[in-house]
């Protein structure tokens, strides 16, 4: 009773299904729920948590955002790219770096789509691929085209492998960025506004609410959230290209709309966002141990968005059709 007061309806049924797929893949491969089964699953799991929590913001005000992937890419080079100009850089200043160029991303998306009135999904589309060629022209330029582990701070590499009592470090910073944005979302009058919007763009402007600047803001924190991702992916990972996290877009939508954040705005969770982020990691984890091709695993991604926009759109029919009913009893 208390995990169902916890969860809404949608979140609740992602525990289930999470439950289950853990079930079957355990049965098949025991080691599956080992230690470092765990530690590995949440780790993977970590980064597209981070990615899915600014992405929740955006579409919860009606916006999307393709481009990601891409400035993920563009900061987790950054980050070797520092280590190659000084080994001894500190990791703070580092993530600080990645944080800043990820949310001067964001900042070009938000004002495009807040200011110049451009709808999000063409900008984003077309600053997936300027992003991208910005980050292939950088490897171009300096002749680098692949950063590795020994090129690297020990401390860097050890900071993205750590854990604290257990826990990786990565899904420690997860869980501080999911629990600031679901108190800000939840408590602040500028994060309610963001649902206000995305409910209804012009009541929104009607009443009084600064939807632009609210917009632009939410592109913003989302760009710092995608470069801290891309900074913890190199630190995790310790090989860095100029194709780093070519694709993730389709992962991140999916885990976001998943999650119960409805397509069309103005309802969802961030939480929601992250047990989406969960599910779909531990799916595509359990895929090769249950035996399912490699090819098969995005093709989970693409299946679960459009399950999930199916059901969303299917219940925002039926309420409708019963708003109507009742509106029409009221006037009998």
């Amino acid at each position: 009773m208390r995990l169902r007061a916890l969860l809404s309806g949608r979140e609740l049924s992602i525990v289930i299904a999470l439950v289950v797929v853990v079930g079957v893949t355990a049965a098949v491969r025991p080691a599956f729920l080992n230690a470092q089964g765990l530690h590995d699953l949440f780790l993977n799991a970590s980064v597209i948590a981070l990615l899915a929590i600014g992405q929740a913001l955006l579409v919860i005000t009606r916006n999307i955002d393709l481009s990601v992937g891409s400035v993920m890419g563009l900061t987790a080079f950054l980050s070797g790219q520092l280590f190659l100009a000084d080994v001894d850089t500190p990791v703070v200043l580092v993530v600080v770096a990645g944080m800043a160029l990820g949310a001067a991303c964001g900042a070009v998306n938000g004002a495009l789509v807040a200011v110049a009135k451009v709808p999000a999904l063409v900008v984003t589309l077309g600053t997936l691929y300027v992003f991208r060629g910005l980050d292939y022209g950088w490897a171009s330029a300096t002749g680098v085209r692949q950063v590795n582990a020994d090129q690297m701070a020990p401390e860097f590499l050890a900071f993205g492998s750590g854990a604290v009592l257990g826990v990786p470090n990565l899904t420690l910073i997860a869980l501080v960025a999911l629990l600031v944005t679901g108190y800000a979302l939840h408590n602040w009058r500028s994060g309610r506004e963001l649902y206000a919007i995305g409910s209804n763009p012009e009541a929104a402007r009607l009443a009084g609410i600064p939807a632009g600047r609210r917009v632009f803001t939410a592109f913003v924190v989302s760009g710092a959230l995608v470069g801290l991702a891309g900074v913890l992916h190199a630190a995790y990972f310790g090989t860095i290209n100029a194709s780093v996290g070519t694709g993730r877009e389709l992962a991140v939508v999916a885990a976001v709309v998943v999650g119960g954040v409805a397509i069309f705005g103005g309802s969802g969770s961030v939480r929601g966002a992250v047990l989406g982020a969960l599910l779909l990691t531990t799916i595509t984890s359990a895929l090769p141990i249950l035996g399912v091709p490699a090819f098969w695993q995005r093709a989970v991604d693409g299946a679960a968005l459009l399950l999930a926009i199916s059901l969303d759109r299917a219940v925002m029919l039926r309420v409708a059709a019963r708003l109507r009913r009742e509106r029409g009893l009221r006037r009998a």
